[in-house]
């Protein structure tokens, strides 16, 4: 997964995972959390959704990256994300912009729409996406540096729905169209500098993505199973991944989730890695 969709990813799986529960009407969640990962990455993130009304939500969320790398100084890239939803029952649309990177290496600006249809035991989605890159190629002795941009337009499809009253189940896909061919880049400073992490800045360079996961219900906790698969655009490698989620009240108005996960990928190798958050929820009463 691109690191800025693992975060995004991971910030609106948690989302998903509960809210129902604080918005069944004009409601609010926050909360925030992080992610640590066995090969040095972290990740602190703070999130909200807000009902606006009974069919509208404002969500947001801002995140930091902190990964070592062994060839350049530690990264460090920020992830922001403004999005809206509104429903006509069943019929509604989202809409998001999002920034991700580091300026001083990559970075991009995101646009994103989906319509779906949506009732309470099925939902679908067409998901559309536009990415805007902009790549500095770092001086050396031999190559004094330049700044080039390039751009990617991903479609995609969503689905979810309830197998039985405490079963759910989802899957989505995404893939991407670039307007260049990173693969024929003969600057190898794309593999050489972000390569070390599955947080690292190359892995936002993804050609497709496909997940699926599965939801159970637990009197008032929640068990998620999401694994998943995508293909890197740069260096066509391939990577699988899994994570367990475990959502539990704290109190009325407080919940707590953690979950453990590891990434089986050709060019980072095995990771392991571990989040926790902490919401907190209200309103809809």
């Amino acid at each position: 997964m691109s690191s800025c969709d693992l975060l995004r990813s991971s910030l609106l799986a948690s989302l998903l995972l509960l809210a129902s529960n604080a918005l069944a009407a004009e409601g609010h969640i926050i909360g925030a959390g992080f992610e640590s990962d066995s090969a040095d990455g972290l990740a602190v993130s703070a999130i909200g959704q807000l009902g606006l009304t009974e069919k509208t939500w404002l969500s947001a969320a801002i995140a930091r990256n902190m990964a070592d790398l062994p060839l350049r100084d530690d990264l460090d890239t920020w992830y922001g994300d403004l999005g809206l939803d509104h429903s006509w029952d069943p019929v509604g649309i989202r809409a998001g912009i999002a920034y991700w990177g580091d300026n001083d290496t990559l970075d991009s600006t995101d646009y994103r729409a989906s319509l779906y249809w949506r009732t309470k035991t099925f939902s679908i989605a067409g998901d559309y996406e536009f990415r805007d890159f902009s790549f500095q190629f770092p001086a050396t002795d031999t190559f004094p540096g330049r700044k080039a941009g390039f751009e990617a337009s991903g479609v995609g499809l969503t689905t979810r729905f309830d197998v039985m009253d405490s079963v759910s189940i989802g899957l989505s896909g995404m893939d991407y169209d670039y307007d260049v061919n990173l693969r024929l880049d003969s600057n190898q400073v794309l593999l050489q500098l972000l390569s070390f992490s599955r947080l690292s800045l190359i892995n936002s360079l993804i050609d497709y993505r496909a997940y699926a996961t599965l939801g159970l219900d637990v009197g008032r906790s929640q068990w998620q199973l999401d694994v998943g698969t995508w293909k890197g655009e740069v260096d066509g490698g391939n990577t699988q991944s899994a994570t367990l989620r475990f959502l539990n009240p704290l109190g009325d108005k407080t919940d707590i989730e953690f979950s453990l996960g590891i990434d089986d990928s050709e060019l980072y190798g095995n990771v392991t890695f571990f989040s926790v958050f902490v919401y907190f929820y209200g309103g809809g009463g």
